[in-house]
């Protein structure tokens, strides 16, 4: 059985946020482009991304819909 609870997972010690919506995990897109990139600027990669790949940006809002997912400090 599937433990619903939104926590946070470790994907090469970086933490990935997820949420249980519609019965199945959603990840946050921004910490999942972090953790395999290294950024330091998640939002300006991601935003770079879009510019150069003009089908990806067109269907941004229907691929990447936004839940809402808690920043919680994990220390």
């Amino acid at each position: 059985m599937i433990n619903k609870q939104n926590k946070l997972i470790i994907f090469q010690d970086k933490q990935i946020r997820r949420v249980w919506h519609g019965d199945e995990w959603w990840f946050s897109v921004a910490d999942v482009v972090e953790a395999l990139t290294n950024t330091v600027d998640v939002r300006d990669y991601i935003k770079k991304m879009r510019k150069r790949d003009k089908e990806l940006n067109s269907y941004w809002g229907t691929n990447c819909p936004r839940v809402e997912m808690l920043i919680e400090n994990y220390g």
